[in-house]
């Protein structure tokens, strides 16, 4: 699995077409709180975090339970876990359950890499 993590508006996307030559129909936009893994490419796993905060769910156990569904995708995730703290108590459960779900999937990643200004810094 390929983990790709970065700012809103970086190239994440673009990046991972071209370096794991992926088109548009194989990419995934998460926007609820269940993933199609059928696609090689998964896209704001953040927002699919921010629906299960929404639903009671946690990310992870997702994650743990479809772990053969997505052990050869490339998971893209937005940074959301730097700068002002949220107020409101789900936007911090968002964050914070953003952050533990990238590591959990960091560990268990063959690449890891953050793109910044559509450049590539590779963390494994």
């Amino acid at each position: 699995m390929n983990l790709i993590i970065g700012g809103a508006y970086q190239g994440k996307l673009d990046f991972a077409k071209a370096a794991y030559h992926y088109q548009s129909e194989d990419v995934f936009i998460c926007s609820g709180s269940e993933i199609d893994f059928s696609a090689g490419c998964i896209d704001h796993v953040e927002e699919f975090v921010l629906a299960c905060v929404k639903e009671g769910k946690n990310p992870i156990t997702y994650f743990e339970d479809h772990r053969d569904d997505w052990r050869n995708s490339t998971l893209i995730c937005q940074d959301i876990f730097c700068g002002v703290v949220p107020l409101g108590a789900d936007m911090r459960a968002w964050r914070q359950n953003t952050g533990r779900l990238c590591q959990y999937l960091s560990k268990e990643a063959a690449h890891v890499s953050r793109i910044f200004c559509g450049l590539e810094q590779k963390l494994k």
